[in-house]
């Protein structure tokens, strides 16, 4: 373990230019403040009425500073006492005001790790468990200029090898869960050993520390996400720190994030859903962070439900009700499935919970949203809607419905964001389909690949220029920078009821036009089938809306005589159905699709495996089910 940092013993007071009332108080509040500091922090040099201020002037460069970073002068702008982060298992609750004397000692750590060489673009990988020590790790990394890495501890370790390997880490950090995971990495033929440091554990209850933000280059920063590998080896996405603020500010514009919101977080920590949606973009607003990881239905029902538990009648709980929920699908089936099961209070009182008064919004995302859950969800919530977006890991979030409930259509997600711009191209003949030309001279939407420019998108894939150059094409002269192709399939649609409420015309100029329908990716939910182009979302929804389905993938099954056939992989709800035929299916859905995209073969199954954030990797799903060209059941 390294050594306690020089930061804690250098003299802990920072060059700055103060006025001379502010320079009195602080060489007043000093001697008090140095004899209650506790050992290894920076105590806490202004009396609480001139605190706030002090934390934002500016200052010279010395080893109580920061950089001035976006996100760091966020924090030191919230109120030092309102809580950043709360672990729900154990109750333990860590203030703005201690953050960033957390971060500077986190910092001093790294850079003693390396024997202080310069960490500015270096990758630094940290496999931290959903905490406190994991903002305070990932704020560090960007204040020492250097890339964070995030590590999936769940990963088996030669993925967890191949990560470090292709970024090439320079320092590897560990909480003291996971030194033993990070020590079988460590013992892997690692191309170049990072160097290796284990984070304390931050216990919390700290005074606020006076911390001071310097201008000084801040070049080099940011953080790398890897792909989900479905199509190749994972694919390591840069996002320079100006990317990740561009798309804070963006969310923090749209869905009107504030200091008082109360985010629940269930979601892992290394994908851009749980980073910037529910980390980074909160910790600009000021909002409250309460990390429940794994997820657990029963769980994550007791904390909804914490403050409107009665106790003689009257609420005797201090426990602040959720106000913001962000998670994919598959969290909102299992919580559906389990509510049946609480008790006639608990039940009642996540009813409460639930409640628009309450919940202010709740977000769903990473993959379709079932339309029978968003209304169960409906139902439940006393007519909550769920509000559905569109993101991936090389461009944030992207497009999104709008705040207010008419604003969020089903199956629709939305409009392009604050900052982005969005376009789609026909995928036959290249061509740009302009707003206003999204139906042919035959009536039928023109379906294109969503493409996407702005101050949100990717840098590049590190290491892969190849790779790089073949997802960007090129800006047709107008200077605005090239485009990224997403390589997603949608249709613009015209709601004439929404686009144009009270809420939008106030808040969210943004969300208006026609809407964005996702029908898929192009190599995978695109399925090609005796000429006919049909949309594996959409096929998807209506098999998921009969009572007898639980769960479905549909996928591009290899055919001699079609080219591609319209698979079905289903799970049977028990409750309605133990056995399904295929032609029970056909008869199912015949009043619902065109007769070419219902599913030609069919398999019930008992598992449709899935990764972290709940998406399905359809080719290995079609090797597996489907062994050859007829395998399944013909109709």
């Amino acid at each position: 373990m390294i050594a306690r940092s020089a930061l804690s013993r250098a003299n802990p007071r920072p060059t700055t230019l103060l006025s001379g009332a502010l320079a009195a108080s602080l060489a007043a509040a000093a001697a008090k403040n140095q004899a209650t500091a506790r050992p290894g922090r920076l105590p806490c040099m202004l009396p609480a009425h001139h605190r706030h201020r002090y934390r934002m002037l500016s200052t010279t460069t010395t080893a109580a500073t920061l950089p001035r970073l976006p996100i760091l002068e966020a924090v030191a702008a919230h109120d030092p006492a309102s809580t950043a982060v709360v672990h729900a298992l154990s109750g333990r609750r860590f203030t703005y005001g201690e953050l960033l004397g957390d971060v500077i000692r986190a910092r001093e750590r790294l850079r003693e790790a390396v024997g202080g060489k310069p960490l500015a673009s270096e990758r630094v990988a940290f496999m931290i468990e959903n905490s406190y020590d994991y903002v305070v790790m990932f704020l560090a990394i960007l204040a020492a200029r250097a890339i964070a890495v995030p590590l999936s501890p769940p990963f088996p370790v030669p993925e967890l090898q191949y990560i470090l390997d292709q970024s090439a880490a320079s320092v590897l950090v560990a909480s003291p869960k996971f030194a033993a995971k990070a020590a079988e990495v460590l013992a892997t033929d690692l191309k170049q050993k990072p160097v290796y440091f284990e984070l304390p554990k931050h216990t919390g209850g700290g005074a606020t520390e006076a911390v001071a933000l310097a201008d000084e280059d801040v070049s080099g920063a940011g953080l790398m996400l890897y792909t989900s590998g479905t199509t190749n080896r994972p694919k390591g996405v840069l996002l320079p720190e100006e990317v990740l603020t561009a798309q804070c500010r963006s969310l923090h514009q749209a869905w009107q994030y504030s200091s008082a919101d109360h985010l629940l977080h269930v979601l892992p920590l290394h994908h851009i859903h749980g980073t910037v949606n529910a980390v980074l973009t909160p910790l600009f607003a000021g909002s409250s962070i309460e990390f429940m990881f794994p997820f657990n239905a029963e769980a994550v029902w007791k904390r909804f439900a914490a403050p409107f538990l009665p106790t003689n009648g009257t609420n005797s709980t201090t426990t602040p009700p959720v106000t913001f929920f962000t998670v994919v699908p598959t969290v909102y089936s299992r919580l559906l499935a389990s509510h049946k099961a609480l008790s006639p209070a608990m039940q009642a009182a996540t009813r409460e919970a639930l409640a628009p008064r309450h919940l202010r919004v709740n977000i769903s995302g990473s993959a379709a949203l079932p339309t029978p859950v968003k209304a169960a969800w409906a139902a439940l919530s006393g007519g909550n809607v769920l509000l559905e977006r569109y993101g991936m890991t090389e461009v944030g979030m992207a497009l999104s419905c709008g705040l207010a409930f008419a604003d969020r259509v089903d199956a629709s997600v939305g409009w392009p964001l604050p900052s982005v711009e969005a376009r789609l191209v026909d995928m036959d003949t290249g061509a740009v389909i302009e707003p206003g030309s999204d139906v042919d001279a035959h009536g039928r939407e023109r379906p294109g690949e969503i493409q996407l420019r702005g101050p949100t998108v990717f840098r590049e894939y590190w290491r892969n220029p190849d790779a790089t150059a073949k997802e960007f094409v090129n800006d047709d002269g107008d200077g605005r920078g090239k485009w990224f192709k997403t390589g997603d399939v949608a249709v613009r649609r015209p709601v004439d009821t929404a686009g144009h409420n009270s809420a939008t015309t106030q808040h969210q100029s943004w969300a208006r036009g026609p809407m964005y329908f996702i029908l898929g990716r192009k190599t995978a939910d695109i399925i090609k089938t005796g000429g006919e182009k049909v949309s594996a979302l959409e096929v998807e929804r209506e098999l998921l809306s009969l009572p007898e389905v639980a769960e479905a993938a549909v996928v591009a099954v290899p055919s001699g005589s079609w080219g591609q056939k319209v698979g079905a992989v289903v799970i049977l709800d028990q409750e309605h159905a133990t056995r399904w035929t295929p032609l029970e299916m056909r008869r199912a859905l015949k009043s619902r699709l065109a007769a070419y995209k219902i599913p030609q073969v069919m398999k019930i199954v008992d598992h449709i495996p899935r990764n972290a954030m709940g998406k399905i990797n359809k080719k290995q799903l079609v090797k597996a089910v489907f062994v050859d060209e007829t395998s399944g059941d013909e109709l």
